[in-house]
């Protein structure tokens, strides 16, 4: 058999390889917020859930100190047409052979040992349920607003026919001394399009085949808006770790009887 006959035997929707997994160390994510739903635990717990689409991410390079001066990790979400790209970034998705990347961010690290161009971030590898986060996103645009919404500002005595005066901000410069409106003064003004960052928000289910996970508390952003997800910086309450002996003494008080209480004479 010729080579020729052997190349047209051969299936032309091969499966390629999957690429390799980024270390779980790295507790980074890009995601994309869905929207909020609601959901039970297993005791019966109502909580409010924040849904994100989080990766899977590919990394697009890595920064190290001796070279750039600092350590990073760029990841990659979403895809997008490569007529909409520049030159110069399809010259870099090329050389790792993947699509042209719609969003890219550089979360800094300590080190970026086992970390390697083209690798892949899922959210299932990252982060597991139980575990606290801090997710970053720019929060909605809210044009222009008073000072009772912008500040939260309690605005002025609603009697004595005030009318014009009971959402105003009130007095803005001082007196004589300087005359002037100091620069930072609060008042009305453009509201919104923010970069915020809600800490240590508690991850309460993972939803691997989707690349969902489910975060207990609110996400800035508007749907679709993009998200970053990392290890929480915040202090976390620690697991309670309860002997044997405790736990079956926890058990006993559970069904024991009740003490009858005794009556009022």
């Amino acid at each position: 058999m010729t080579e020729e006959n052997k190349n047209s035997e051969q299936p032309q929707n091969a499966p390629q390889a999957q690429p390799e997994e980024m270390p779980a160390a790295f507790k980074i994510m890009i995601g994309k917020k869905i929207g909020m739903t609601q959901m039970f635990d297993e005791h019966g717990e109502l909580y409010g859930v924040s849904v994100v689409e989080a990766g899977p991410c590919r990394v697009i390079r890595t920064r190290t100190k001796e070279k750039d001066g600092y350590t990073a990790v760029c990841l990659g979400f979403g895809h997008k047409k490569e007529s909409h790209t520049d030159n110069a970034a399809k010259g870099i998705f090329a050389k790792l052979g993947i699509k042209p990347i719609r969003h890219m961010k550089e979360f800094r690290v300590d080190a970026v040992d086992g970390v390697k161009d083209g690798q892949t971030a899922t959210v299932s590898a990252r982060f597991a349920a139980g575990e606290y986060v801090d997710v970053q996103g720019v929060s909605k645009g809210k044009g222009f607003a008073g000072g009772m919404k912008r500040h939260n500002f309690g605005g002025g005595p609603a009697s004595h026919g005030a009318s014009d005066r009971e959402r105003a901000p009130g007095s803005l410069a001082s007196r004589r001394s300087l005359g002037r409106v100091l620069p930072g003064q609060r008042m009305a003004g453009h509201m919104g399009v923010d970069t915020v960052s809600m800490m240590k928000l508690k991850v309460l289910k993972v939803i691997p085949e989707q690349n969902l996970i489910l975060l207990n508390g609110s996400v800035p952003g508007a749907k679709g808006s993009f998200v970053y997800i990392v290890k929480t910086v915040k202090s976390v309450p620690k697991p309670q770790i309860l002997s044997a002996k405790a736990k079956a003494k926890k058990e006993a008080a559970k069904t024991a009887p009740k003490k009858a209480v005794p009556a009022k004479k």
